[in-house]
């Protein structure tokens, strides 16, 4: 791992188009780092824009509306012309090219290639790399990031940061959240955040429809031993109106019981593919180890994958693995 930024301020330096991107289904971190770096970019007079794999969560567009950010959807396909218009691709919270679907065999190909992440699961790619497993978000490398290339923390670039650290520590109560980061946050509430204004934005934001899909979720819970299960269905999502994205940080609701030290949510995707599974712990397994074994990855507390076949085949699967992972 490379604890320094200097290898890829030194490509950006050079660059004069930079397309930055980041995992399919973005959360606050991958969009707000995204933004940051724009901006930061656009300080040092270099042409940027970000490319989304998926479709933008509504209640995160408020980032790239206040901070005039020139940004792409591109969910079904991804236009390699329009990518390979630009001389750097910097791909940021996330090493791993399977978290780029449309975009593996252009990144191979493209002449630069940067990755900035923190997440434990890594693959060996990119021109030049910056990886930092000890940091809380990817929104904390690009604080410093941006600090190291001269850009001011105006109130626009301190909303993005914001959302990016604020999200990836669920709202500074997991256990990545240091010292540290409520110094960085501190900063940024004094470059003219509103606090307040973040957090309805942010936690009181979402749709009608995300309550629906929240209450067949519980109506799914199965406990087995200290491990709470969900599981969304693509019935579930029809009789709802729901969507993938309305998933997000379901599957932290169980941790709420002392029981409970590992949380599983097991989704049908509506498009259909393989079941999508989300892991959460408290710390008695490390979910990315866990994740690895199917081909996903992570965080030690937080991590993904992916099982081809049914919900009950996928949760059968999941639930021999755990009793395999169980302390004897």
């Amino acid at each position: 791992m490379n604890d320094s930024p200097a290898p890829i301020i030194a490509r950006l330096e050079k660059s004069k188009r930079v397309l930055i991107t980041t995992h399919v289904r973005p959360d606050g971190d991958a969009l707000g780092t995204s933004a940051a770096v724009v901006l930061a970019l656009r300080h040092r007079n270099i042409h940027a824009e970000v490319l989304i794999l998926s479709k933008l969560p509504g209640k995160y567009s408020f980032i790239f509306d206040e901070c005039a950010i020139t940004h792409r959807v591109m969910e079904d396909s991804v236009d390699r012309s329009y990518v390979d218009s630009f001389d750097t691709l910097f791909i940021v919270d996330t090493g791993t090219k399977s978290q780029l679907p449309g975009l593996e065999q252009i990144v191979m190909q493209h002449p630069r290639v940067l990755v900035m992440d923190h997440h434990r699961t890594q693959e060996p790619w990119g021109d030049a790399r910056w990886v930092d497993a000890t940091a809380a978000a990817a929104g904390e490398m690009a604080y410093r990031l941006v600090r190291d290339l001269g850009a001011p923390i105006d109130r626009p670039m301190a909303l993005a940061l914001f959302v990016a650290i604020a999200s990836d520590t669920g709202w500074f109560q997991f256990n990545n959240t240091s010292p540290g980061t409520m110094r960085l946050v501190a900063d940024l509430m004094e470059s003219g955040i509103d606090f307040d204004r973040m957090n309805q934005l942010l936690n009181q934001n979402e749709r009608v429809e995300r309550l629906k899909l929240q209450q067949r979720a519980m109506n799914s819970l199965r406990i087995e031993g200290n491990v709470a299960l969900l599981s969304l269905s693509k019935k579930d999502f029809e009789e709802s109106n729901g969507s993938v994205r309305d998933t997000e940080n379901l599957v932290n609701i169980p941790l709420i019981a002392r029981e409970i030290q590992i949380a599983i949510l097991l989704t049908e995707q509506p498009e259909g593919g393989p079941i999508r599974v989300s892991l959460r712990s408290k710390g008695q397994i490390d979910c990315s180890k866990f994740a690895e074994q199917f081909g996903g990855g992570g965080h030690a507390r937080a991590a993904g994958l992916k099982i081809e076949g049914s919900l009950d085949e996928a949760l059968q699967r999941i639930l021999n693995a755990l009793h395999q992972a169980s302390p004897k």
